[in-house]
């Protein structure tokens, strides 16, 4: 009796991510308590739950209804296994939920809808495998703002494959999608007040400028916002300017405020009021489209065009009518109109890091620090009292290459293996000059997969995945109980959904498993350390 007690005893002083082996379930949770036996039902009964949420619980439902997981649905509440979902207000936390499992029922309790949902999805992994070890599961996100971007502006992959990832995304308990939508090669969204956009603007892509016009209508757009919206994943869309405007400008060439020959028409003209009308329009109708909070506008690399605006007339107009003595200035003053007519639609503005550069406003603009090159803007966002969004090239640029072999993508002094994106961002704190209260300003983190060099799905999943498991476990899992080799272990599962799923993922174990996919066969852009941009 005493060696029994003895072993529960030190069952419970396991850490963690030991714990979690027996609970398979990714992103690994922050407590568990590991009760002892499985649970023993063969049926459940799914209790019906309030209005609030329907959705949750048929997502349950019809998931274990085609799955089985080893248990049958029934009506007959009096001779089978109960399953409860449910609220608790007095849950501290955001998108916090307990999951409880005994013998003969299941309870999920969250503080809000979006923590019953994320109950479910730890529910369903560890019903998937098969022995529903009894447990206590206390779990809320590490970070608010777990991220991922999709580039549709150089390779348009469609409103499939967008819900599919989705679908991923609340799987890993994700919950901001970045969509970025406009760019050079072409623009991927319907705006009824300036109609070429989606047929002029949206012709070609990065690999083929030729390619049919490819374009989500609004009604698209509707519903991949609804579907998300029911997965607790808010869509950010992406606009951007006043730079990476070429495929606007071809739709519409009086909005240009030139480039140069390497970025041709690359930027709007600042010096227009028509642009500014352009900018109104076209944000109005977005913020219709999307109830985020936030519209993203870019604003980086507009260096890459303005030095057109030194001899634009409309632009010197500008600048000698505001007494400004740099196109710098009326990049800021670009910027500042764009918040304002953002700021009037009740949305707020978020874009890259060099809306430092220009000293855009801190209180009303959130920051994503991309340059991983320069930890100085990052210290600058957080000590200015930005609201940040840790996503660096390195490690969270997905069409960085993953492994020295691969031939087509990006390196910067290194690439981004799948172990720098799970031990993201514990590993780089240290290098940082902020304090604990500076910490504060972080929003949390974020992966971006920009499309040049993916021009198909099996190379778009290829650079994903399984990369994208690690990224949830950054988002969501305490420094504390992160374990790389638990999450090696916990991925065993993860690779044979996507093999069931026909995901052609990187196999990290085995690279020659899952040969580097064809698609953009050109050298790797390797970029040189001392580059500024």
């Amino acid at each position: 009796m005493k060696k029994v007690i003895f072993i529960i005893a030190a069952l419970c002083y396991l850490p963690i991510y030991l714990l979690a082996q027996s609970v398979n379930i990714v992103p690994m949770v922050n407590s568990l308590e590991k009760n002892r036996g499985s649970f023993e039902a063969k049926e459940v009964f799914i209790t019906p739950s309030t209005p609030t949420l329907a959705f949750e619980h048929d997502f349950l439902l019809n998931k274990i209804n085609l799955n089985n997981y080893g248990v049958k649905l029934t009506s007959d509440k009096s001779r089978s296994a109960t399953v409860k979902l449910k609220i608790d207000n007095r849950l501290k936390g955001s998108e916090r939920y307990i999951l409880d499992i005994n013998k003969k029922s299941i309870t999920i309790t969250g503080s809000d809808r979006a923590g019953v949902f994320y109950g479910v999805q730890s529910l369903l992994q560890i019903m998937e495998s098969g022995d529903i070890a009894t447990c206590t599961i206390d779990d809320a996100p590490r970070y608010h703002w777990r991220g991922f971007m999709v580039d549709e502006s150089r390779h348009f992959f469609g409103f499939d494959k967008i819900k599919e990832t989705l679908d991923m995304m609340a799987r890993y308990k994700l919950n901001k999608f970045h969509w970025h939508l406009t760019d050079e090669s072409a623009w991927r969204i319907e705006i009824k007040s300036y109609p070429k956009l989606s047929t002029v603007g949206a012709v070609g892509s990065w690999s083929d400028p030729h390619l049919k016009a490819q374009a989500y209508s609004q009604e698209e757009i509707r519903e991949i916002v609804a579907y998300a919206a029911q997965r607790h994943i808010e869509i950010i869309p992406e606009i951007d300017m006043p730079g990476h405007a070429t495929a606007a400008n071809r739709a519409y060439p009086y909005l240009s405020g030139g480039g140069v020959p390497a970025h041709p028409d690359f930027t709007f003209n600042p010096g227009k009021e028509e642009v500014y009308d352009f900018v109104k329009s076209v944000l109005t109708e977005v913020a219709e489209l999307f109830p985020s909070k936030y519209i993203h506008i870019g604003g980086d690399e507009v260096a890459f065009g303005i030095k057109a605006w030194q001899s634009d007339p409309h632009v010197q107009a500008l600048m000698q009518r505001e007494g400004m003595t740099d196109v710098r200035q009326a990049e800021r003053y670009f910027i500042a109109r764009t918040t304002a007519i953002i700021n009037n639609l009740n949305k707020e503005l978020i874009g890259w890091d060099e809306l430092l550069d220009i000293d855009a406003d801190p209180k009303n603009t959130t920051i994503m620090w991309w340059r991983h090159d320069r930890i100085a803007s990052l210290e600058k966002s957080l000590k200015r009292d930005y609201k940040t969004v840790l996503s660096p090239r390195r490690p969270m640029y997905f069409d960085f290459i993953q492994h020295k072999d691969d031939k087509w993508g990006r390196t910067w002094g290194g690439y981004c293996p799948l172990e720098d994106v799970y031990a993201f961002p514990d590993n780089d704190i240290a290098g940082w000059e902020v304090s604990n209260s500076d910490m504060e300003n972080i929003l949390g983190v974020q992966a971006n997969l920009w499309s040049e060099r993916i021009q198909n799905i099996d190379r778009y999943d290829y650079m994903t995945y399984p990369r994208f498991a690690a990224l949830s476990e950054s988002g969501w899992t305490n420094k504390d109980t992160k374990s790389f080799s638990s999450f090696e272990q916990r991925m065993q599962k993860e690779y044979a959904l996507y093999d069931s799923m026909d995901i052609y993922y990187f196999d990290h174990r085995n690279p020659s498993a899952h040969p580097e996919p064809k698609g953009c066969e050109k050298p790797n852009i390797i970029i040189p350390l001392d580059f500024k941009d």
